[in-house]
């Protein structure tokens, strides 16, 4: 049998090739497998049928971001997202791989390193984020809930040496007191009224802004309710929400983090500190899209 590229099978269906990609990648195209990164799809395939032609092709972000992930493409912004997203989130709570170690356990699944010692809890901490990523990419239509925000924590500490403390909590609200940054947080006994409150406001509005996303940011993290992690959850929930309401996402870089602690902590004197640092870091995943050529509002 004649197996024919994406390129070929585009111009004989008169689709983008991106449409050709996304029926493959769905399993709508009998026959059609993968060669590494390269679809080979039979001559004689039919053209899948469309059962709304306004979708016949990713419009959004996440659109894109979902195709990528589920046909494994590598290079995109899909695998930009996931490297970058972990290695910074991680590196603002105190890990110490580098981006090229992180990008290297993303791409292989492994990790080498001579004559240096790693922490473990660094390695799978990493391995776990990636996973996270691609819960909020799969669900991020799904409405904020504590179930939601505790599978997230589960995924992110499962099989570290936190997991193993008696008195820590994973996947499951704080049992101890904690602060951050200097500051009070709720107390353990509080902490579920205390999310029962935040999430009942936040999804009382039926459309979010940037600013009610950054705003249940601030809350949520005042809140702490975990034993660690509360970060890392934060700024995926906030990623998820912007990906949900179609607004660009951004990554708060490490080397912005006292920016964002700043802002976090003077949020309710003046917004803008948090704001300014969340839409800099916007500007910078906008620079992503426009190079990969992906359109945004």
């Amino acid at each position: 049998m004649r197996y024919l590229s994406v390129t070929e099978i585009a111009k004989k269906w008169d689709v983008s090739e991106r449409s050709v990609r996304n029926y493959c990648a769905q399993g709508r195209v009998n026959g059609a497998f993968l060669t590494g990164k390269t679809w080979n799809i039979p001559e004689n395939a039919e053209k899948p049928e469309r059962t709304n032609k306004r979708k016949e092709e990713p419009i959004t972000l996440l659109d894109i971001l979902k195709e990528q992930k589920a046909s494994k493409y590598s290079g995109g912004i899909y695998h930009k997202t996931q490297i970058d997203l972990t290695y910074n989130s991680n590196h603002i709570e105190g890990s110490r791989l580098t981006h090229d170690q992180t990008r290297y356990i993303f791409e292989t699944n492994t990790i080498g390193v001579e004559n240096e010692v790693l922490n473990v809890d660094d390695v799978i901490e990493t391995a776990n984020h990636f996973r996270c990523i691609d819960m909020i990419i799969e669900n991020a239509k799904t409405a904020l809930t504590e179930k939601y925000i505790k599978e997230l924590h589960l995924i992110l500490k499962n099989g570290t040496s936190d997991s193993r403390k008696d008195w820590f909590a994973v996947g499951d609200y704080k049992k101890l007191p904690n602060e951050v940054g200097g500051m009070d947080t709720a107390f353990p006994e509080e902490v579920a009224d205390k999310m029962k409150v935040l999430l009942a406001e936040y999804n009382s509005k039926e459309e979010k802004t940037f600013e009610d996303i950054l705003d249940f940011h601030v809350k949520f993290e005042r809140i702490h309710p975990f034993q660690d992690g509360n970060g890392r959850v934060g700024r995926l929930i906030m990623f998820k929400e912007c990906l949900k309401y179609n607004i660009v996402p951004f990554i708060i870089e490490d080397n912005r983090k006292m920016f964002y602690y700043r802002g976090l902590k003077e949020w309710n004197n003046e917004k803008g500190y948090l704001t300014d640092t969340c839409l800099t870091a916007q500007d910078k995943y906008k620079v992503y899209l426009d190079y990969f050529r992906i359109a945004y509002e």
